[in-house]
């Protein structure tokens, strides 16, 4: 009992410095289009939008392929695979695109945030810019969670694009639903609501995953051994909240 009481307040202690970590970026968010900061938020944008473009583009187009084959295998038992535009489209927009996206940029662009300055902290980098008067939230932390709160819900919006385009394919190709069917049926359906709850959501993982990756980084010890635990825990810690908020936003949203 000691030592889970330990752990539980050693997971809260980490949980309310990355939280002050965050609000103390967000204090200075104006400073994000700075002369001295605009490169550096342009930087992290084209790493975490251009860079994933390739993996996301496979993830979300299979994705939306199984999605289609699945509900409308089952749909044409009953005669109504037309019905599968609404099903992928709805599923992508709400729940799919975001929660794919976010765990793709948090294995991708987390851990190699986390990596980074984890290497930065353990060769005393980090302390090197506190001597010389540099703010490491302003010069670290604010490009990438402003960077990663920006591009998350595009990438989002890519990916549901993606995902119900191959769902159109396999409709065409494999169920005999046409293009214009499933993109009518698809439009017909889909209400607004699921497209700005997704993007919620997207918007909610970027601050997160940045959040994580950025206190991980920072609160790394032991050189190289440390930075691989670092960038570890950051995957981990990333994809659990990922699963457990995008279930609390829908049940807020849906319930």
């Amino acid at each position: 009992m000691g030592r889970l009481g330990q752990l539980v307040l050693l997971t809260l202690r980490n949980s309310g410095r990355a939280v002050l970590m965050s609000l103390r970026s967000f204090r200075i968010l104006p400073a994000v289009l700075s002369p001295r900061r605009r490169p550096e938020f342009m930087r992290q944008c084209f790493v975490t939008g251009i860079r994933s473009l390739g993996v996301i583009t496979v993830v979300a187009l299979f994705t939306g392929m199984i999605l289609a084959l699945q509900t409308g295998l089952e749909l044409r038992r009953f005669g109504q695979q037309a019905h599968i535009g609404t099903a992928v489209t709805v599923v992508m927009l709400r729940e799919m695109g975001p929660f794919m996206t976010g765990l793709i940029i948090a294995a991708s662009v987390g851990s190699a945030i986390a990596a980074q300055l984890g290497t930065m902290t353990v060769s005393e980098e980090v302390a090197a810019l506190e001597v010389m008067s540099i703010d490491p939230h302003s010069f670290l932390v604010l490009p990438r969670l402003v960077a990663l709160a920006v591009m998350m819900p595009v990438l989002t919006v890519y990916s549901n694009l993606v995902g119900i385009l191959g769902g159109a394919v396999v409709g065409a190709t494999q169920l005999g639903v046409s293009f214009a069917a499933y993109f009518d049926n698809a439009t017909m359906y889909a209400a607004n609501k699921d497209l700005y709850v997704g993007l919620f959501k997207a918007l909610l993982f970027g601050i997160i995953i940045a959040t994580v990756a950025c206190h991980q980084g920072f609160a790394t010890t032991g050189g190289a051994v440390g930075v691989g635990r670092s960038t570890r825990k950051t995957v981990i810690v990333s994809f659990l909240l990922i699963l457990v908020l995008g279930y609390f936003v829908t049940r807020l949203f849906y319930s």
